[in-house]
């Protein structure tokens, strides 16, 4: 989630009648006199205008008395349903809220009611957008597009139109962000339509630039004087949220700090759990930047266990990164570093979920195979039954004739059965392979195999592993000059290499941590040159990062250059998790091992006392001391550059 709140357009399903005062719309509801048709469109108005955007709570209430009055109404069981939705969608609870919109869609859709599917996709993406799905996002949001340009809904089009602008915006994609949120707000003005003025004007202004600060503050301004006239306190709070990171980005803390809080408290009015947990991390950033630590830990804190309720990966990093800078400024290493843990675990998890989400595609898809094998052979015995039957009836007619026709259509079935296995089976073969080969990019072979076998794999000891660690020093620096997209070639072009490295010198790549790289040797099978092949390899990664230097330079173009250190000892190594999972290394050794790396030099290759004892006695190498060095966390350490003897 970004720090820059965006509102997402929730679509009307249906349209709304002329009248705008609750009372009297509560009172054409309680007029039994009055037709059920007239009751119901007066009611739905009723919960549409008056609860759902600021009293969701009472919202539930409301449509679950709407879906008892209309039990046989499928129309109207559509619009309750998707009006439950909503507001389980305003107050984080997904699951609930996507299990209502998909019973609401199935109903509009057997309705033929094409405003009310669309409105539904719409809500549906909005739910996949949160959590961070982006691809299932844009999709849902493609499809609304279609219908609502299909039945001229321009209301529909421009806010289908902005929830994509959103999705550009989490992709960082500024120009195609700005593009959508300007289509959006012009179709809105065309209809004059304040509530899609007002949600178009956020987005809009939360797209421009850092140098467009004046513009951006009367944009959400004005957007915020309409959502409170037509009270919409969602738009409001995210108004307010807006308004204080303007000022943050400003360094105007106490002004940052007013509205943060004056959104955090209508978040809390509408139980908005992400906003709330939004909200709380933005607080935290703030009195982190005014060194209010002990608040900072609080509300930090509070925002980290909350968006592990609603399942936001992305805001649990960086509340766990605000606990890692609060409590390294505060002296405490332990605590520190136990944060610094849990990014790097959440960001793993980050990258690996696309992974997971294919192998259980793949798993999936062979499993449905497999059913439809099973079925064949299913209807064949019945087939062959039934043949048998027609034969016994005919015999005395025909034997002769009966017999070889049926043997004759039995042999071809049993040829037509042999084919389609045989086809089944080298498709089932096939996709077992690709699913093979993407466990191995994700585990050890040895542990990968053990997976299979059992569906778990145990957790193992091992007393000598060689522990390395890359890091780019200047990456912030380096970044600032280099586009998304020669950011992202550069990183990969280097993390390449050092796969192919690992590669050939037989070491374990675990995993990648933002700018750094982390291998070990000695694992998952230890060898006696294990320790040896790793040092080689951090050597020739070296190599790799100093001729491309040279080569980024004569181009005239930015260059990373990168610290690497090297530690031995006993570690604990296993998979984490159960469904998105991982092959993870713990211990004392991993932490030295880092050490090792921040206490080392440019171009060169750090080693511990340990890993030097141990290959002290190889010609291969040099080793220069470089007496005790002070590490966080360790104290004092001895230290040594390696270098290959030339």
């Amino acid at each position: 989630m970004k720090n820059t709140a965006c509102l997402l357009f929730i679509l009307f399903s249906f349209s709304l009648s002329a009248q705008t005062n609750l009372d009297s719309l509560l009172n054409v509801w309680n007029d039994s006199s009055k037709s059920d048709s007239l009751r119901i469109n007066a009611f739905q108005d009723y919960i549409w205008k008056g609860f759902l955007f600021s009293q969701p709570d009472s919202a539930l209430i409301l449509t679950d008395t709407l879906l008892d009055f209309a039990k046989n109404n499928n129309s109207v069981r559509s619009t309750a349903l998707y009006y439950k939705g909503a507001a389980l969608f305003i107050k984080s609870n997904y699951s609930n809220s996507l299990a209502n919109l998909k019973e609401s869609i199935l109903l509009s859709k057997e309705l033929e009611d094409k405003k009310k599917t669309a409105n539904t996709l719409n809500l549906i993406g909005n739910i996949y957008n949160v959590q961070g799905n982006y691809p299932k996002a844009l999709d849902h949001y493609d499809q609304s597009l279609k219908i609502k340009k299909n039945i001229n809904d321009k209301w529909g089009i421009a806010a289908a139109m902005s929830n994509i602008g959103g999705i550009y915006s989490e992709l960082n994609d500024s120009i195609k962000t700005r593009e959508y949120y300007q289509l959006s707000l012009a179709i809105f003005k065309e209809i004059n339509d304040q509530q899609g003025i007002a949600g178009s004007s956020l987005n809009y202004g939360s797209a421009l630039g850092k140098k467009d600060s004046i513009k951006k503050l009367s944009l959400y301004k004005k957007s915020l004087e309409i959502f409170k006239k037509i009270g919409d306190n969602q738009g409001v709070a995210d108004n307010y949220t807006n308004i204080g990171n303007l000022h943050l980005v400003n360094k105007n803390y106490k002004k940052a700090l007013y509205y943060h809080n004056k959104g955090l408290n209508i978040e809390k009015k509408i139980g908005n759990k992400q906003g709330i947990a939004s909200s709380l991390y933005s607080l935290g950033t703030i009195n982190l930047e005014t060194k209010n630590y002990f608040q900072t830990i609080e509300n930090c804190k509070k925002s980290f266990e909350l968006s592990k309720t609603v399942g936001g990966l992305l805001l649990q990093k960086k509340a766990c990164e605000c606990l890692y800078e609060t409590y390294k400024k505060l002296g405490n290493g332990n605590k520190a570093l136990e944060y610094h843990e849990q990014v790097l675990a959440l960001n793993d998890s980050l990258k690996s979920e696309e992974t997971t989400k294919k192998l259980q595609q793949m798993e999936f898809a062979k499993q449905v195979l497999a059913d439809s094998l099973l079925q064949v052979e299913k209807d064949l015995q019945i087939e062959m039954a039934h043949k048998e039957e027609v034969r016994k009836k005919d015999k005395n007619r025909n034997l002769a004739l009966g017999a070889g026709i049926f043997f004759l259509v039995l042999s071809g079935g049993f040829y037509s059965r042999w084919r389609y296995v045989k086809k089944s089976k080298a498709i089932i073969e096939k996709e077992k392979d690709r699913s093979d080969n993407l466990l191995l990019n994700i585990l050890p072979a040895e542990i990968a195999e053990e997976l299979k076998e059992k569906g778990s794999a145990d957790a193992r000891d091992f007393d000598l592993v060689s522990i390395l660690f890359t890091d780019f020093k200047g990456f912030t620096e380096a970044s600032e000059k280099l586009s998304a997209q020669e950011l992202i070639h550069e990183i990969n072009e280097c993390f390449m290499a050092f796969d192919h490295i690992c590669e050939k010198y037989k070491i374990e790549k675990i995993k990648t941590i933002g700018d750094a790289y982390m291998a070990a040797g000695g694992l998952p099978i230890p060898t006696e040159t294990s320790i040896k092949n790793t040092v080689l390899a951090a050597l020739e990664m070296q190599e790799f990062i100093t001729k491309r230097i040279n080569v980024k330079e004569a181009e005239n173009k930015a260059a990373f250059k990168m610290r690497l250190g090297i530690h031995t000892g006993p570690v604990v190594a296993g998979i984490v998790g159960v469904k998105k999972f991982q092959y993870d290394i713990w211990g004392d050794t991993v932490n030295t091992a880092s050490r090792m790396e921040s206490s080392g030099e440019i171009g060169k290759v750090n080693i511990s006392e340990d890993t030097c004892q141990l290959l002290k006695n190889d010609s291969l190498f040099t080793f220069k001391p470089r007496g005790k060095i002070q590490a966080k966390g360790k104290g004092e350490m001895k230290m040594f550059f390696v270098e290959k003897v030339s």
